[in-house]
């Protein structure tokens, strides 16, 4: 059965495009059929993939306006899993999808014919609490949220965890949250290593026990098309990542 997951988090730059890139990344090489969906109007999904996002003449945006068929949208990248990109125009998806007869739900719908051939999908979300990022936890199974190592990161967890428990109430009870993965974790910090015993402390068993830690690494792989698996294989931010999908895997 495949599994769905909303990378999720509504503030920006916590890691949620590098975790569902790297993630992917990873459990496709454990042999699992990956597809990414970039559900965020950014695109830096789609251009650490090296899709040329102004180009693309399908992308996530004409699935869920346009009702085309997710299968026209999916492209295969040189990092191994496949992907449904995204491009400037998702910007106008709220307002577009706001008079529609069960919006929140229209992305899961699309997904729904191609799901079969996959083990996992990652849906990476845009950050705020949007109508994508809901459409995101109707159509998932489960969430996973990066999380920051930083205190002003840390203090917008307990209103995202909110909006699951909302989310699973009135409109997915089946929603389960994957856990919360410590991201961008600087070892050279004293403040750094605060947070982390915070959020250990605030949110127990639900924090992941791999790190990922903050690395300029991240930031080059993208520039090549290619997750850290392929760019930098021996590092230890990749080996959180793969340590990451044993976990997914067990």
């Amino acid at each position: 059965m495949t599994r769905i997951i909303a990378v999720a988090n509504q503030k920006g730059g916590v890691g949620k495009t590098t975790t569902v890139l790297n993630l992917g990344a990873a459990l496709q090489k454990q042999g699992q059929k990956v597809l990414l969906v970039d559900l965020d109007p950014q695109a830096a999904l789609s251009t650490s993939l090296g899709v040329p996002v102004a180009q693309v003449p399908e992308t996530v945006y004409q699935v869920l306006v346009a009702g085309s068929p997710t299968s026209k949208a999916i492209r295969a990248t040189v990092a191994g899993p496949d992907l449904v990109p995204a491009n400037i125009d998702l910007a106008a998806a709220e307002l577009e999808l706001a008079a529609e007869i069960g919006r929140e739900r229209i992305l899961g719908e699309a997904l729904a014919p191609v799901a079969p051939r996959y083990d996992f999908i990652l849906i990476d979300c845009p950050p705020s609490l949007s109508l994508l990022t809901l459409n995101a936890l109707v159509a998932a199974g489960e969430v996973l949220v990066p999380l920051q190592c930083e205190y002003l990161a840390m203090r917008g967890m307990n209103l995202l965890l909110k909006t699951v428990n909302q989310v699973r109430a009135k409109l997915n009870p089946g929603l389960e949250l994957t856990g919360i993965l410590v991201t961008m974790y600087n070892t050279r910090t004293l403040h750094a290593q605060e947070v982390l015993g915070e959020v250990r402390a605030a949110f127990g068993a639900r924090v992941l026990p791999m790190v990922v830690r903050t690395s300029v690494r991240f930031k080059e792989a993208p520039a090549t098309g290619l997750s850290m698996l392929d760019y930098a294989s021996g590092h230890d931010g990749t080996d959180a990542y793969r340590a990451l999908a044993r976990e997914l895997l067990k």
